[in-house]
């Protein structure tokens, strides 16, 4: 249900969880105005900034996962585009510039709520460097990616495609489901729907 509401938005009342007339679920509902307070998954966008082979990864300065590393990406701000806030999660993270490219990836992760669409990206140039969320701003190659030390499963997955991909020489999207496994720390499932 995501996070516990206790109290309506909209008249500041308290709230329950009950299924309301007409659907399926149950919902926080407000006792007195009778607002139906929807939860939804976040969406998280961002980019594969390349390189001449390589890829710009960022050392998360901020949790979760502080000290590990990640493609540039963030939650989609409300009146922007998935693309634009690829280019300014790339930016502010990395302080670099990309021409965002093609949708790569495109993951739904059900048990924290999120849906993370990456981009394929070319830098425009090599000035770049850390963000206010980021410790330090590096190109990698595929043998020299930290993989034990990668912040998210989706990252490696995405990661893990995009060499396999450039070695083909042949790009196409990826889109699936990333499930945590019951009873485990960091072990996941990853099933692709393939086109």
């Amino acid at each position: 249900m995501g996070p516990a509401m206790k109290f309506c938005s909209q008249c500041g009342s308290s709230v329950e969880i009950k299924v309301p007339q007409g659907d399926n679920r149950p919902r926080h509902v407000c006792i007195d105005c009778g607002e139906i307070h929807y939860q939804n998954p976040n969406v998280v966008t961002g980019c594969i900034p390349e390189w001449e082979g390589k890829v710009l990864l960022c050392r998360r300065a901020i949790e979760p996962r502080r000290g590990y590393w990640t493609l540039p990406a963030g939650f989609l701000e409300n009146g922007e585009s998935t693309q634009q806030g690829a280019l300014r999660e790339t930016l502010e993270e990395a302080n670099a510039r990309v021409s965002v490219g093609p949708l790569y990836t495109l993951f739904s992760l059900p048990h924290i709520d999120q849906i993370y669409m990456l981009y394929r990206g070319p830098l425009e140039d090599l000035d770049f460097g850390p963000g206010e969320e980021s410790l330090e701003v590096k190109l990698f190659t595929e043998t020299e990616i930290p993989w034990e030390e990668l912040a998210f499963q989706v990252v490696a997955e995405t990661l893990k495609y995009y060499f396999e991909d450039r070695r083909q020489n042949s790009f196409r999207l990826r889109s699936g489901v990333i499930e945590r496994l019951p009873g485990a720390e960091r072990r996941y499932r990853t099933t692709l729907h393939e086109e």
